[in-house]
């Protein structure tokens, strides 16, 4: 539990590290022009960016397997419910770099891309924290502050961290990642003019 319990504040710094460059350093160095030239559709373009982040954070979370290894040798943990903590790590990795792939699109400054897309994970982060609940509660009830926790990442991987696969959840981040990557499509087909 402890392992997985640090994973949204991990990646919501590092992975937006690994999408900042998505968009911002194609503008930068002139190559968006001429990836835009490319007879690939627009989606197929931001599609074929994210898959390549996505399997980079695929493949560090694969590298942590023989953590899950050494703990079925020194105990009996509930396997299932470290298969559905990995899977939920995967889907908010997937969110994070969908975020930060739609921050890199906005602008040519990697760094400008980095710190928006550490600023609004942190927000979607945070939402779920006690903290942050009982201070809309105390303001606008209990009724909105639940519902403002529900926009929280953490929120829905909390769940599958405990081993329940809800389809809520899925829902959620499947939502946002189709949402951010509709928009970073939108943003560089207007750099390509329609």
């Amino acid at each position: 539990t402890p392992f997985f319990a640090f994973h949204p504040w991990i990646f919501m710094v590092f992975l937006p590290a690994v999408a900042m460059r998505l968009w911002a350093e194609e503008a930068r160095s002139g190559a968006l022009e001429l990836l835009l030239t490319l007879p690939a559709p627009t989606w197929a373009l931001v599609l074929g960016k994210y898959l390549a982040a996505w399997t980079v954070a695929a493949v560090a979370l694969v590298l942590t397997i023989p953590l899950w290894v050494s703990v079925n040798v020194l105990g009996s943990p509930d396997n299932a419910a470290i298969f559905t903590a990995y899977l939920a790590s995967l889907l908010m990795a997937g969110a994070y770099l969908a975020i930060g792939s739609a921050m890199s699109a906005l602008t040519p400054a990697q760094v400008v891309a980095f710190v928006l897309a550490v600023l609004i994970s942190f927000l979607l982060t945070a939402l779920g924290l006690p903290l942050v609940l009982d201070f809309f509660s105390g303001i606008v009830g209990g009724g909105v502050a639940e519902a403002v926790a529900r926009f929280s990442i953490l929120h829905h991987f909390d769940a599958a961290q405990r081993g329940v696969v809800e389809f809520r959840s899925l829902f959620y981040f499947g939502s946002l990642i189709a949402l951010c990557l509709s928009f970073t499509a939108l943003a560089v087909d207007a750099r390509r003019g329609g």
